[in-house]
């Protein structure tokens, strides 16, 4: 089969010839210091015709860890040997990385503000900025993840596995487990959804800091995702099965006090284990916290004080498909 040269890929004023990388630097608004911000995007465009593949992090400016699975996809991948295009936002929510924390300035969720709108608040002016440049121009999509709050996520994708073609891709990325998932109002995945993009959010690690395991799967997911689409000429051994959830839930304190975790993440659990006790700071047993269903841990508090009703496990259940 002959192969089709790639035409340019235009972006924000920017032409980008076949088989190049391209680093763009797109205005979002001034500082009160009078300081620029701008987004900054990597365009690989390859030499041969196929998908326009985007990938984005830090969406929460603290969640950091797909920066660097982003980092690490871009390091194994040349223009000049792949197909179709990448397009990359390492740092989204720009104003919150640079103060590390997950908001914007005004405490807006990013995440809860597309597609946004230019006449809009700072979140949704970034909002439309990302549809419009970035997310218009793609067939599929990558958004990279963390726990939030003190609490870790085992890596993990969450897609509408309904979606025949999203269910594949989530598969093929091999996290240990995927979890159908309803999109959100106002988040980037039901925008980029409505607009005709394939969509996987991957989920792993916790903010503020990187996680080995959570990067390593979220990179080699990654290039696996791009190997099946034919974006990346690399091959990969055959990947584990995925576990497959359509349903999880948060297992919350009974009491108030010091939380002794007796479970780790990637547990298997069954229905009436004791994942949990608390005790007060003289040490006497206040209660402990049983599970109410069986299924896997996919997400933890590392908050060694809780009050009563605090989210402390996420347990997954697992189905067999």
């Amino acid at each position: 089969m002959t192969s089709v040269r790639q035409q340019p890929f235009s972006i924000a004023k920017t032409t980008v010839r076949a088989g190049t990388t391209e680093k763009l630097e797109i205005p979002i608004a001034n500082l009160m210091s009078g300081t620029p911000v701008s987004l900054p995007i990597l365009v690989l465009h390859g030499r041969e015709a196929g998908p326009t593949v985007w990938m984005t992090a830090a969406i929460h400016g603290d969640e950091l860890c797909g920066v660097e699975i982003i980092r690490r996809v871009l390091e194994r991948v040349r223009p000049e040997t792949m197909s179709g295009t990448i397009v990359a936002v390492p740092v989204v929510n720009v104003h919150g990385f640079n103060a590390g924390t997950r908001y914007l300035p005004d405490r807006r969720d990013l995440n809860r503000s597309f597609p946004g709108s230019l006449r809009g608040s700072l979140a949704s002016r970034i909002a439309k900025l990302l549809m419009t440049e970035v997310i218009a121009r793609c067939d599929v999509g990558m958004d990279f993840h963390t726990g939030s709050d003190q609490r870790e996520n085992l890596p993990q994708i969450r897609a509408d596995l309904d979606d025949p073609m999203t269910a594949t891709l989530a598969k093929v990325f091999a996290p240990p487990v995927a979890i159908h998932s309803r999109v959100r109002d106002g988040s980037l995945r039901q925008a980029a959804t409505d607009v005709g993009s394939t969509v996987l959010l991957y989920e792993g690690g916790e903010a503020s800091r990187f996680s080995a395991r959570a990067i390593r799967a979220g990179s080699e997911g990654a290039l696996r995702v791009l190997s099946h689409l034919g974006v990346f000429p690399g091959t990969f051994p055959p990947a584990p099965p995925v576990l497959i959830s359509r349903s999880s839930s948060w297992i919350r304190a009974t009491r108030s006090g010091i939380l002794h975790l007796h479970s780790d993440l990637g547990d298997h659990v069954a229905q009436g284990d004791t994942i949990a006790t608390i005790h007060d700071p003289y040490g006497q047993r206040l209660g402990s916290v049983k599970t109410r269903k069986s299924g896997l841990i996919v997400g933890s508090t590392h908050s060694p004080l809780v009050n009563r009703g605090d989210a402390i496990v996420h347990i997954a259940e697992i189905t067999n498909e």
